[in-house]
């Protein structure tokens, strides 16, 4: 089997990026991704999306079309509705397509897997009509939906803002926000302001602005810092309660959306075995890299929101940086002048991010749910139960996971490994670092027995 130069895992942002490049300078590059085309989450759909619901999604979803067109126009081997199920450390790559599962080797591979959504685990979050501002955001960017009905979004960040102002534009006026950023989270922010005032930080603080101006110019009607949160069924409604201000709320919805920002898409780094640090700022464990990009395993590139949030940009060009790195390995020419200034582009566009985090930082309940909310939606294991088996000595998520079978289900901890480790450092008294995380195994994605005997030649 001969080698690819790189596999990239990924095709967002970051995987565009490097896979462009890559290609562009002669190495020979495998783009895999699960999809149907290009654009991960922050351009999905881009190459079909109709002029109308562009407009709608804005200026920053429509930058990804020439990224798009110039990965199309590269020599990169594009592998879409591909899942890459098992990543090895040698550079092996398991792959299941239509065909079945088969498998690729490379010299380098470059995980662009982007990020996810932060779990929201709160009374009522299990819910039918209950789901993920990213989820309801997905409808929108491939079919064009909205939820009909009262629309009552529920979270904090930029994305929170982004579909509420997204739905105005589209046509919808009945819509509620109940923004759960906890009181005095302006004044901690406030000392990284001046760096954020630097680079494009300015930029998208105007934007953010611009955001919450539109919404409340729209009248779209606000609450702000709401206590004991909980979603409950009354006849054919949902009904959000909450206290605000000293005084009880009951809102009627049709559909919730969640939100609480968003965390590196972390399995397939821990499945080969990077090293891992815990983010204070940005509440969520991420992969170590060096400048270059390059992750405690020599030959794995980790680029985009899949190392640490920054968005679309700042991920487009960490994917150049890692494909800059890997054609340096691979003895290519790497133009120096390119180099720097794709450097200095990332760290003007990440100017804004420490104020971002602060600003956005997700309330402390969210790490200590009661006990009757279900944290693995998957097995329906409560954080009662998860706290009971940590007192009764369980050491940590993995102890856990044996016992209650918590992160066993087809999502395989991605909902609930975080709630894990967090009723962890919180039950036993550690640090999030120490309490440790869910030990991910390939498969990373479901393959069956048949699949893989198929394999065994006779």
């Amino acid at each position: 089997m001969n080698a690819w130069d790189a596999i990239v895992v990924g095709a967002g942002p970051a995987g565009i990026g490097g896979a462009s490049l890559l290609a562009e300078s002669g190495a020979r590059v495998l783009l895999v991704d699960e999809a149907s085309g290009p654009g991960g989450q922050s351009w999905r759909g881009i190459e079909t999306v109709p002029e109308s619901r562009a407009r709608v999604l804005g200026p920053d979803y429509l930058m990804g079309k020439v990224e798009a067109a110039r990965l199309r126009a590269s020599a990169a081997h594009l592998a879409f509705e591909t899942q890459a199920w098992r990543v090895e450390a040698d550079g092996t790559v398991w792959l299941k397509d239509k065909g079945g599962i088969h498998q690729e080797r490379a010299h380098h591979l470059l995980i662009a897997t982007g990020a996810m959504e932060r779990p929201v685990p709160l009374p009522g979050w299990t819910l039918p009509g209950v789901t993920t501002i990213g989820g309801l955001q997905i409808l929108l960017k491939r079919e064009g939906l909205l939820p009909q009905g009262p629309l009552v979004l529920i979270g904090t960040g930029p994305l929170f803002y982004l579909y509420a102002a997204q739905c105005l534009d589209a046509g919808k006026r009945d819509l509620t926000l109940v923004d759960t950023a906890e009181t005095g989270a302006l004044i901690r922010a406030l000392p990284y302001l001046p760096r954020a005032l630097c680079g494009h930080g300015p930029s998208y603080l105007v934007k953010g602005l611009k955001l919450l101006w539109k919404l409340r110019r729209a009248g779209i009607k606000f609450h702000e810092c709401p206590q004991d949160l909980r979603i409950e069924t009354a006849a054919d409604t949902l009904e959000i309660r909450f206290r605000s201000r000293g005084a009880q709320h009951c809102l009627p919805a049709s559909h919730v959306g969640l939100h609480e920002g968003v965390i590196p898409e972390s399995h397939m780094t821990r499945s080969l075995g990077c090293r891992m640090r815990w983010s204070e700022a940005g509440a969520a464990f991420h992969p170590l890299r060096d400048m270059y990009l390059q992750s405690s395993i020599a030959g794995v590139y980790v680029a985009g929101d899949a190392g640490g949030i920054g968005g679309a940009t700042v991920a487009l060009l960490e994917g150049r940086l890692a494909a800059m790195s890997i054609l340096e390995k691979l003895g290519r020419p790497v133009d120096e002048y390119l180099r720097s200034t794709t450097r200095r582009q990332r760290r003007a566009h990440l100017a804004p991010r420490p104020l971002l985090d602060r600003l956005y930082h997700p309330h402390r309940a969210l790490f200590s749910p009661p006990d009757g909310v279900i944290a693995c939606r998957c097995e329906e294991v409560t954080c009662g139960e998860i706290r009971a088996s940590l007192k009764a000595g369980s050491a940590g998520p993995n102890q856990v996971k044996a016992f209650l079978r918590s992160g066993m289900g087809p999502c395989q901890g991605r909902i609930c490994g975080m709630t894990l480790t967090s009723l962890s450092a919180a039950t036993c008294g550690l640090p999030m670092e120490e309490a440790g995380y869910l030990t991910i195994r390939s498969p990373l994605r479901p393959v069956s027995l048949g699949e893989i005997a198929d394999l065994v030649q006779p």
